[in-house]
This record gives C-alpha cells, structure tokens and sequence, in this order.
C-alpha cells in the first residue's frame, strides 16, 4: 500500500481500532456476557478478513472427531437465503445454510450441520435436538465473543501472518494482534509442503505467544479431481494440459501454483462466495472454448463446486478436492491434543451433570 494510501485511510484506521478495542474491553469487564455451553465446543477462527483455510480445518477436526463422538458443526451461513437456526434438512442446501456449510454437509453425512448467526443460540438449539451432540466445532467464531468455546483454535496464513498486518481498513486484520492470546491453539496455514524447521522455528518466534499455547503448521494437499457431483472424473491431469480454473474463493494462489506446476493455467476470477448465474457459465464457456488446445479441462474449487451445480452446465467442470496435513509430527501431536481435551472435557461435563 503507498504512503499516500496509507494516510488517507489512517482516520478510518483509528476509528475502526477504537470501536474495536471499546467492544472487546466490554467483554472484558463483564457488562457484555460471554457464554460457555454445556457442551464441548471448539472455535476455529482467525484475525484477518478470510483467506486463512478455516472450512479444510473444520472438515479436519469433523473427521477426527465423528469416528467416536457425536459431532455437530455450527455456521453462521455466510451469504444464505434463510435467517435464525436452521439445520441440514437432507438437501444440503447452499440456500439455507450458505455455500460452505452446504459443502461439508454433503461430506459429511455423519455430522449435524446448522447455520445461526447468534451462535449461543445455534448451540442451545443443537442440543435441544433428539439426538444431541457431543461436541460443537463451531466455524469462524473468533470474533463472535458471546460464545466462549472449550478450545479456541486461532489460523493465521503462512503467506500473510498476523504480525505483517495491520488493522482494517490500512490492513486485513479484524482485530489488534493482541487478540491472539485468546487462542490455546494457533496454525500457521497454507505453508510450502517442504517446511525446514528453521522457518519453523523463525516464524514460532514472530508470532510472540505464550507458554500455555501451541503452534502447529499446515499445509493443503490436493485431491484427484472430481465430477461436480462428487464422483470420481473420468478424466486425470497430464502434462502440458491447459486448464481453465475458475475460483470464487478469497485467495486461490495455493490451487494455482499446484496446477501450474505441470500444466498451463488460465484462471478466470469471481469475488470470494460468487453467486453464480447463468450468465456466469456462458462467461466460463466463452473463456474455455478460447483455449488454443485440444487437450484442456475446466477446474474449480469444492465451494465454487456448490453454487455452480445448482446451474447445471451442459459443459464438463471438474472439482479440485483438498484437505489439511501438518507438518513433521505436528499432525499427530494436533490429533492427541484434540482427543484428548475432548475426553476430558466431555468426562468433566458429565460428571457436573451428575452432581447437578
């Protein structure tokens, strides 16, 4: 950003601050009343305005936590059709619960999904349900502070860490970096696949935390590619393909390097949570058809993949499928972690229960 820029957003930058600092000293001292369910309830969150992985992360944390739980994920929705509590009906709808929420619940089949934007609510309602669950992993819920869940996982990109950045609107972050102390977890994302422990080691000095917190890194892993209903393509990726990508997503960099390692990449942009329209296909059609070569593929994301099915194209788009790994040992010191808070959150739980 140029110093002239920077000047000129600085009083937007100073309001926003204090309006900032006002609301979370009001949790602080009480006259805003944060809440803690009955129930386990994991927050993954982050400091900046998106483009941090959390919905790979929260699809990480439900399956390893659906082999022996009852697991629930709570959404706000972003960008849905429907207002107040709603739960997956069957239909995974992008309408009524938002195109993410849609996403993992469709799979997901093993794991209750619902959207609210009061998330105190959307809890209680949770676990008012016939069969409740166990544990709550509750989706980008760092700054929704009437909540306080039993683990708080905080996600800060490899790319663009907390400590480069600045407050909105001269920044991207949401909130003072001081914020970070609030977490008991934080994961460095979207990192190289090769990671040498000095890095590590350098960047676990520059995010400043403190003893009582854990730092884990993560990287994505990509997928064979998929039809747009899930299923398995009949097609593969070969060298020297051309590949038109299309992305609505906040930072589609990790996917394009991936691709453009063995193949010739076009990427056709939307805004991040894109509605998509018919319009919008013919655009995809037109760019693809544009392509000089015989050998050639429509690609796009998973959550892309669930507002462009609703249109149906006439045309072949394929799913770039993804997940989250850990660096070193660092998945399966993350997946200890996890359980075990979990057993003796839920142990702890039940035995209030039964003293109450």
């Amino acid at each position: 950003m140029s110093r002239f820029l920077a000047y000129l957003l600085f009083p937007f930058t100073m309001w926003y601050g204090v309006g900032v600092a006002l609301r979370n000293a009001l949790f602080t001292l009480g006259l805003k009343k944060q809440e803690a369910p009955h129930i386990t309830t994991i927050g993954v969150g982050n400091l900046a305005t998106g483009g941090t992985g959390k919905t790979p992360h929260v699809e990480y944390l439900l399956d390893l936590l659906s082999a022996d739980h009852r697991v629930a994920m709570l959404s706000r929705g972003y960008k849905r059709n429907s207002k107040g509590f709603h739960l997956d009906d069957g239909t995974h709808s992008p309408a009524l619960l938002g195109d993410e929420p849609a996403m993992v619940a469709a799979k997901h089949p093993n794991v209750q999904v619902a959207v609210c934007e009061k998330r105190v609510e959307g809890v209680r309602r949770l676990m008012e349900q016939e069969e409740s669950p166990e544990v709550v992993v509750l989706d980008d819920v760092f700054q929704h502070r009437y909540i306080k869940p039993s683990v708080n996982i905080l996600l800060t990109e490899y790319r663009r860490p907390y400590y480069r950045d600045r407050i909105l609107p001269y920044g991207n972050l949401r909130e003072f970096r001081s914020a970070r102390y609030r977490a008991g977890i934080v994961v460095v994302t979207k990192c190289p696949s090769r990671l040498n422990p000095i890095d590590r080691h350098n960047i676990t000095a520059e995010l400043g935390l403190q003893n009582y917190q854990k730092v884990f890194f993560s990287y994505l892993q990509y997928g064979s590619l998929l039809t747009l209903d899930g299923e398995a393509a009949p097609v593969e990726l070969s060298r020297n393909m051309q590949l038109l990508v299309v992305t609505g997503i906040a930072t589609p960099e990790p996917m394009l390097e991936e691709l453009g390692r063995g193949c010739k990449v076009k990427h056709l942009s939307f805004a991040d949570h894109h509605a998509y329209t018919r319009r919008d296909l013919s655009r995809i059609r037109a760019a693809y058809d544009a392509l000089p070569s015989e050998h050639k593929l429509i690609i796009t994301t998973e959550k892309d993949a669930v507002r462009l099915r609703p249109l149906e194209p006439d045309f072949p788009i394929y799913v770039l499928p993804v997940r989250v790994a850990f660096h070193a040992d660092g998945g399966q010191n993350f997946d200890q972690l996890i359980l075990a808070t979990v057993r003796e959150n839920i142990s702890f739980l039940n035995k209030l229960s039964i003293w109450s």
